[in-house]
């Protein structure tokens, strides 16, 4: 799987921008606040329908525009497509690939498989348990359609439950709480079994890398919210039924896939509270390198790799690890210095200045 090029007009800072890339190492370089993290973020698009970083899609188009359009040509599994996508003003974005509509989300993220690194990324052990989410769901949804399909479901039955839960402290239960926490169950069952194993996966791959990198211990478990002995629709919706009080107490769902989290233990030793930075930066390496290897197993090639500014952020021992293991991949990266960088007969530069390719 490799990106052949990119088009960007009137995205961003870039009224008009074409990048044709290497298979291999593409060094996109260039003073902060050039441009180099939008074409990182245009990518993305492509593969998780939604940026990285920005709140709402009419972020994406440049000022002086009314719309943002983007062409992606990449290979996957030895075919050759064309991705187009053109966000308007107004909110609305359509998606088609080779001329074909993309109408769901599951789907378009079925095509082509990215894995991003960026600074924040090293944060994954110590931040919110909605990270961890996050990176679970979006490695997951890559290789499952069905898993997005189901997620999506889930958060939107999740609303008008805690929409009624609001309603019933003031006029009383209401019997649809039933019907809710039943498609609540049923979703969760699929999302909870998905969860579990791609987790069983990550650690069995980070807990060798990170042997690698420090000759340290890495642990990763999953933290389901809901705790039953088997996972199924009808345990999960008995969990949910039994504690029904409390949850009309609180107004809210206290319960469920949302609040799901990831452990992750260093020398038997909870990373994100007794960890050093050092061990934690090295523990959320670790988990990246795994999300990309667990795509290549259940595709069958590697996915691309996005590196936004993350060579500056690492030290020179992991620095050098991660180079060796990219080094036959094809990788994006983003930085204001080159020399941080390994390069060979393949590599491509493209020097970003105030959203233009110089």
């Amino acid at each position: 799987m490799y990106i052949k090029s990119i088009r960007m007009q009137g995205f961003r800072n870039y009224d008009d921008a074409l990048l044709e890339f290497s298979p291999r190492t593409n060094i996109i370089y260039g003073h902060n606040a050039q441009g180099k993290t939008n074409i990182l973020e245009a990518v993305y698009l492509f593969a998780q329908g939604r940026s990285h970083r920005a709140k709402t899609d009419r972020e994406l188009i440049g000022f002086s525009g009314d719309h943002a359009r983007l062409t992606l040509d990449f290979e996957s599994s030895g075919r050759e497509y064309r991705a187009q996508m053109r966000i308007l003003r107004n909110g609305r974005k359509s998606i088609m690939i080779n001329r074909v509509p993309i109408l769901k989300l599951s789907r378009l993220m079925s095509y082509l498989n990215v894995v991003m690194f960026s600074p924040e990324d090293l944060d994954l052990v110590k931040g919110s348990p909605q990270a961890r989410r996050r990176f679970t769901d979006s490695s997951v949804s890559q290789i499952y359609p069905s898993y997005m399909a189901a997620l999506m479901e889930y958060n939107k039955v999740l609303n008008q439950k805690n929409s009624l839960l609001r309603s019933i402290r003031t006029a009383g239960e209401d019997a649809t709480l039933d019907v809710w926490n039943e498609s609540l169950a049923q979703n969760a069952a699929q999302i909870m079994t998905a969860r579990a194993e791609f987790v069983e996966k990550i650690n069995n791959a980070a807990q060798r890398i990170q042997s690698e990198i420090s000759g340290e211990k890495l642990c990763v478990r999953y933290m389901p919210s809901i705790k039953t002995d088997q996972v199924s629709k009808e345990t999960i919706y008995d969990y949910l039924y039994a504690r029904k009080a409390r949850e009309i107490e609180m107004g809210s769902s206290q319960y469920g896939i949302q609040r799901d989290d990831l452990a992750i233990y260093v020398n038997d030793n909870e990373a994100r509270l007794f960890g050093s930075q050092g061990q934690q930066r090295t523990a959320a390496l670790c988990m990246k390198i795994a999300q990309a290897e667990y795509i290549k197993d259940a595709k069958g090639e590697y996915p691309v790799l996005l590196l936004d500014d993350i060579m500056s952020e690492l030290d020179i021992n992991r620095r050098m690890y991660l180079s060796e293991r990219i080094r036959d991949k094809q990788v994006l990266i983003t930085s204001t210095d080159t020399d941080l960088i390994d390069r060979d007969t393949e590599t491509k530069l493209f020097h970003i200045e105030n959203g233009a390719v110089v």
